[in-house]
């Protein structure tokens, strides 16, 4: 189906090559103050053109907020985000009426509708993904202001190029990957036309990405993304986990072959005993006493549930095989998608986290009309309440975390 969340709904609609493309977001609080310029900074991290390592479509991907808003301030009511189609050239694809493009949708939207777009795959191009970019645009304004949350992603590799996720065989993840990933910001992404906020990396990137052009072929690569203040308590088990969901987004992103939250497959290579986050004593980002892992191998996420580290993932793209002798590929295609990609998988990101923060408020709220437990079990820090409460129910000042 073309539409994503619960609470906060999106739907979005258009083909490559049609009239316009865009979306109608549901769910959004009233009371925001929205722009069509908040909304354009990632469509415009995400349009086409950009460089001479992305295709050489020319599309500004000016929005138009349609409804939902007036005098600047969201209504509470659907948002209606409209961008238009105008560098459209339909004819370049003529031969994919005869001929199927390997790796591409061509062959599978026909066989499923029994028609097809006239650029061959129609809603699997990357042009859909406007809508999205637009509506997780608004998502990412509402998450910094009302809780404080960051999402950057940048990109980790491409092709056999990449920043190391170790040193050495003998660590999970090294120092300095960790380091990037607590620490890096959008302005620092954007440096490089690669995206890829290492240099030196980002330069034997180009590299790569324009001997692939020049040898008429194209690459794939890695992008890494991380949710940073995201606070404990999100995912809906069991089958709604937060890992669940955020593997739900990105690999609907076209293109996408595979996702990985926290150490990913590299965890599988050590021991229990090695792998594992031990719980310690912190302060969340109000300062407030809260329980932390020394290490977050798990990404931010255990059973499902959102512990208030940071989140981050990584989604690989794939890469398009041309067919020599058989189908010259026409139109206009990025000889390496992973750059643009960045703003999407930011974006739907924060598709989820706002999906899952309205259906976590939602529960709270109700809780909150019930008289106060009094029966906890222990000593323990509660998250998002800033209070302890020992087994008779009542305030405890030193905070003790998990006595024994």
């Amino acid at each position: 189906m073309s539409s994503f969340g619960k609470l906060f709904r999106v739907h979005t609609y258009g083909e490559s090559h049609c009239k316009s493309v865009g979306c109608i977001v549901d769910g959004v609080p009233p009371g925001l103050k929205l722009t069509e310029e908040d909304i354009q900074v990632q469509l415009s991290r995400r349009r086409p053109g950009q460089s001479d390592i992305t295709t050489a479509r020319s599309e500004f991907d000016t929005v138009h907020l349609q409804s939902g808003c007036e005098h600047g301030v969201t209504l509470g009511t659907p948002i209606s985000l409209l961008v238009l189609n105008k560098d459209q050239r339909p004819h370049d694809y003529a031969e994919t009426d005869s001929y199927p493009r390997p790796s591409h949708a061509d062959y599978t939207y026909l066989a499923k509708y029994g028609v097809k777009a006239s650029s061959g795959g129609g809603r699997a191009s990357a042009r859909e993904t406007i809508g999205r970019v637009a509506a997780g645009a608004i998502a990412e304004k509402y998450l910094l202001e009302c809780y404080g949350i960051e999402i950057v992603a940048f990109v980790q590799r491409v092709g056999k190029v990449g920043i190391p996720f170790a040193e050495d065989d003998n660590e999970v993840l090294g120092k300095e990957y960790m380091e990037l990933v607590k620490s890096v910001k959008r302005d620092q992404v954007d440096k490089e036309i690669t995206r890829c906020p290492h240099k030196e990396t980002s330069m034997k990137m180009e590299e790569a990405i324009r001997a692939s052009k020049a040898a008429n072929d194209s690459l794939g690569g890695l992008i890494t993304c991380v949710i940073r203040n995201c606070p404990p308590g999100l995912g809906e088990p069991a089958f709604d986990k937060l890992e669940a969901m955020l593997a739900h987004a990105m690999l609907s992103i076209p293109s996408t072959k595979s996702f990985e939250i926290g150490s990913g497959l590299r965890g599988t290579m050590f021991h229990g005993s090695e792998h594992n986050d031990p719980w310690i004593e912190g302060v969340d980002s109000k300062g407030e006493k809260v329980l932390r892992t020394s290490t977050n191998w798990s990404g931010g996420v255990q059973g499902g549930i959102s512990n208030g580290e940071d989140i981050y993932f990584r989604r690989s793209t794939a890469r398009y095989d041309g067919s020599a002798g058989v189908l010259a590929a026409k139109g206009r295609h990025d000889p390496c998608v992973v750059p643009r990609a960045v703003p999407i998988v930011e974006t739907m990101s924060a598709l989820v986290i706002m999906d899952m923060l309205l259906q976590q408020n939602a529960r709270q709220a109700a809780a909150a009309l019930l008289p106060p437990l009094t029966h906890l079990p222990l000593t323990m820090v509660l998250p998002g309440k800033g209070v302890v409460n020992d087994a008779a129910g009542e305030k405890v000042q030193d905070n003790k975390v998990g006595d024994e």
